[in-house]
């Protein structure tokens, strides 16, 4: 089979189509044909050398995948030859051929393109945990989404709109019409000037209840600075790292420079609250992404949740998909397609 592999830390360049044995399912698992592979920023942060749960390179990353079920290993009984599935891989899912237990694995519903599903796993989720699980939006309460028009954005936009809370995004200026046609209320261009007088004159000078942050560093500090009492500031990647040139050090650099402490006695007196969510180390809570899977189902059934596939690339242009990303032109998931890899 194909894998795409990171082969060293570097540019798009070090991405390579690469062949592999097929991987065999053991007890449990399940082997899937892969049609689609979704790529997220953790994959970008791989291949430069930035993300510490990364593999060992060369290594082959993919979180999540939809495709056909191939093969079964003995204790499988959900599943069989043929299902039309979707799923979460820790790694290896941007390849022809994955497996995963069986608990990592769903079906795709008749009213969900194969497409759509990749869509959905690591973005929902990440979104689902953000503001229902750990932010407890509530109908009354207003949600600062940053980077509102990438996936995770995306994603809590239809949750928050579901919610009845009222939404904020930042975002740069063409991604506007677009945001606003997905339900997002007030809409900034964090690259036209300072976001945060704009929140609080939004908001009277209360704040925000909840902050969904993505960027890390300094970008924390003003997140924070936003949050009204009982407010919560989410944070779920570090982007920041991500920014500029300089190689691996400088990026790490930029990562701690300004990052904030968040003392336990300023966070009681302040009434506000400060957490992390990180969906690649769940892998331990299987029954509890079932149940928040079970729900984003629902809602696809029910129309309110709506993936939103930017663009597909083939495999071998993975390099291409990276720069799309990177440069933010993403509206959306971003997608592998292995069919003909």
């Amino acid at each position: 089979m194909k894998a795409l592999l990171i082969m060293r830390p570097g540019g798009p360049d070090v991405l390579q189509l690469t062949d592999c044995p097929s991987p065999e399912p053991e007890m449990d698992e399940v082997r899937v044909r892969v049609h689609y592979a979704g790529i997220n920023f953790a994959d970008i942060m791989a291949r430069r050398g930035l993300y510490p749960d990364a593999p060992p390179l060369p290594a082959c990353m993919g979180y999540e995948f939809s495709g056909e079920v191939e093969k079964t290993g003995e204790g499988v009984k959900e599943f069989r030859e043929g299902d039309r599935v979707f799923g979460l891989s820790r790694f290896q899912g941007q390849a022809e051929q994955v497996v995963v237990s069986s608990q990592q694995l769903f079906h795709i519903p008749e009213f969900m393109s194969m497409d759509q599903a990749a869509a959905l796993p690591v973005n929902y989720l990440t979104a689902w945990v953000l503001l229902r699980v750990l932010g407890n939006l509530q109908a009354d309460e207003t949600v600062l989404i940053h980077n509102a028009g990438g996936g995770v954005g995306l994603a809590a936009l239809d949750i928050a709109t579901h919610v009845g809370a009222r939404t904020l995004g930042t975002a740069s200026a063409h991604k506007h019409e677009f945001l606003s046609r997905r339900g997002c209320q007030h809409l900034i261009d964090y690259r036209a000037g300072d976001w945060e007088p704009e929140v609080l004159r939004l908001t009277g000078n209360a704040g925000v209840e909840l902050v969904m942050d993505p960027i890390g560093g300094r970008h924390l500090k003003k997140s924070y600075r936003v949050l009204r009492a009982t407010g919560r500031l989410g944070m779920f990647g570090i982007s920041t790292a991500a920014e500029g040139s300089g190689g691996r050090l400088l990026g790490l650099l930029r990562m701690a420079t300004g990052m904030p402490f968040f003392h336990p006695v300023s966070l009681m007196n302040g009434n506000r609250a400060v957490f992390g969510v990180n969906m690649g180390r769940l892998w331990h809570e299987p029954e509890k992404v079932r149940q928040w899977m079970g729900a984003l189902l629902e809602g696809v059934r029910e129309g309110w949740v709506r993936p939103h596939v930017d663009k597909v690339f083939v495999a071998g242009l993975a390099g291409e998909a990276h720069q799309w990303i990177e440069a933010r032109r993403n509206l959306g998931k971003v997608l592998l397609d292995f069919r003909n890899a």
